[in-house]
């Protein structure tokens, strides 16, 4: 099933519990700060209208009074800075503490509500684990593509294999740098359910721009529906072209790079594509994942993607056609 972007990438259309703080916090800088500009407008103006209309010329020191006035209002200016600039500096630091409450105490093992995800950076594409230490069969590794249940707590252990990267929905929360040789974490909760877009969002090479993810919030019943699915192994080829097609992966190099489960291809260097017919997009979120687009891929992602570590596949026509049939049957 291809999904549809239902909301945009949009800080400022949260649909999580942290995401909306920070929007809030935004709003608060925002109004604050638009009050501040118009103020200081108005004054700008009121000056220059004023030295306008003065009958007095340039340079003639004002009047007593009038200069203690000016010295009063300046003064008052600053310590309404300071009032301004203390109280967004409380608001930030309260906002920050609501965004990063959600911990461990809101995990319940008791009533199943554990729900931890390994997100690991690679150049350029994002490898999505779904840990499970009660019943590691139940593991799953997809691509690119990451599910939530609404209203759950959920940990995201973050890691990069090769350069720093920065793993970003903004209608879930903040960004997070992911520094190779120092995991991190973050916690999430989402609010509502949606299909969002995700970013890295800090420069690692060439195709950065090209380090997309779709983030799926799923309602309950939805999210363990999806991963019932995605913890099955990979659906074995009914038709001749479908067989074939397998027999050309697992006897090309396809089967050095990467995993389908059910099958005899084990390796980790790329993406898991036991169920990538049921991702909505391909090569990091750079194409969408339609079969003319799969085909290109597989012969020459340098075209797609330069810079890509997936080598060109030199495949005969029919070959090529055979194992886009059996990809097409992985969901």
């Amino acid at each position: 099933m291809i999904l549809a972007i239902t909301d945009a990438q949009y800080a400022l259309a949260p649909a999580g519990e942290q995401a909306t703080r920070i929007a809030h916090l935004w709003w608060i800088y925002f109004w604050v700060l638009s009050a501040i500009f118009v103020l200081v407008a108005i004054f700008l103006f009121l000056a220059l209208l004023r030295r306008t209309h003065a009958s007095e010329p340039i340079g003639t020191p004002p009047p007593e009074p009038r200069e203690r006035r000016i010295s009063g209002f300046v003064i008052g200016c600053v310590i309404a800075t300071v009032v301004i600039l203390f109280a967004l500096l409380i608001t930030d630091f309260f906002s920050g503490r609501a965004i990063y409450a959600l911990g461990e105490t809101d995990l319940h093992p008791e009533n199943g509500d554990e729900l931890e995800i390994k997100i690991i950076g690679h150049q350029w594409w994002w490898e999505v684990e779904y840990e499970n230490q009660q019943q590691p069969s139940k593991m799953l590794t997809t691509a690119n593509e990451v599910h939530v249940p609404v209203g759950r707590a959920v940990k995201l252990d973050l890691e990069s294999h090769d350069v720093i990267h920065s793993f970003w929905v903004p209608n879930m929360h903040g960004k997070k740098d992911l520094v190779p040789g120092h995991p991190t974490y973050m916690w999430l909760r989402a609010e509502k359910p949606g299909t969002f877009r995700g970013q890295c969002a800090e420069f690692c090479g060439l195709q950065h721009a090209h380090m997309r993810l779709t983030f799926v919030a799923d309602g309950p019943d939805a999210f363990s529906k999806w991963m019932s699915t995605a913890s099955t192994d990979a659906p074995q080829p009914t038709t001749d072209s479908e067989r074939r097609g397998q027999q050309v992966f697992m006897s090309n190099q396809c089967m050095m790079c990467h995993n389908i489960n059910g099958t005899n291809a084990r390796a980790t260097v790329g993406p898991d594509l036991t169920h990538i017919a049921s991702r909505d997009l391909l090569a990091g979120g750079a194409i969408p994942n339609t079969r003319g687009y799969l085909a290109g891929w597989i012969a020459n992602p340098q075209n797609i993607k330069p810079g890509v570590r997936m080598p060109p596949n030199e495949l005969a026509s029919d070959d090529l056609n055979a194992l886009v049939d059996y990809l097409e049957t992985l969901k």
